[in-house]
């Protein structure tokens, strides 16, 4: 399938920006933690939030800690701290 040129800009600049894009995701995902009323719930955003990590390439380990830690707080600490500037 041929893209347009206009097309090839979009992804291009997708790619550009996706470590930005998913520390805005993981940021969000952090406050549905916080908001997240049912066990349930927060099992399916944790599931989401590994996948960003694993998206921007963190050490599964570390993705591993915080899912079993399941902290929020914790999250957005980590966020800050280690991918607040790319």
């Amino acid at each position: 399938m041929d893209r347009t040129p206009y097309q090839e800009n979009i992804i291009r600049r997708y790619y550009e920006n996706k470590p930005e894009i998913m520390r805005q995701k993981l940021s969000e995902l952090t406050t549905e933690l916080y908001l997240a009323e049912t066990p349930k719930k927060r099992a399916q955003i944790w599931k989401r939030v590994a996948l960003a990590m694993k998206n921007l390439k963190i050490p599964e380990g570390h993705i591993d800690n915080l899912i079993e830690r399941d902290d929020p707080a914790l999250l957005a600490t980590y966020i800050e701290k280690n991918l607040g500037a790319f």
